[in-house]
């Protein structure tokens, strides 16, 4: 598994709150949490409990994914699921959706190497 690199978490979390035109201010009163503690979220010097973390992807309207790894991060477990030919649990897939499954485990087992 991939560690959790805050820096780059809060570098996000701080592109994506300008991109609204949100002050710090703003969006700490959207999650219910100190103008400080945002700003050493968004330094990457404070950890925050899952709740502010769901509270913040709320308030900013973006999913866990991008905001922890800066797209969507797919599990081996979820893609794991899926065997060569595209099936789950017995299920024909489509040809492009199987396809989309061979690639994104790819990109995936790429991510994880680097």
């Amino acid at each position: 598994m991939k560690d959790l690199d805050y820096k780059k978490m809060g570098m996000r979390i701080r592109q994506i709150r300008k991109a609204k035109g949100w002050s710090q201010d703003a969006l700490a009163k959207k999650c219910g949490i100190s103008m400080s503690f945002l700003g050493h979220i968004e330094r990457g010097t404070r950890i925050m409990s899952l709740e502010t973390f769901v509270g913040i992807c709320g308030a900013l309207g973006t999913g866990a994914d991008e905001l922890l790894w800066g797209g969507a991060h797919l599990s081996d477990a979820v893609l794991d699921m899926w065997d060569a030919s595209g099936q789950e649990a017995g299920k024909k897939q489509s040809d492009s959706y199987s396809m989309y499954v061979r690639i994104m485990k790819s990109v995936a087992d790429i991510m994880n190497e680097a």
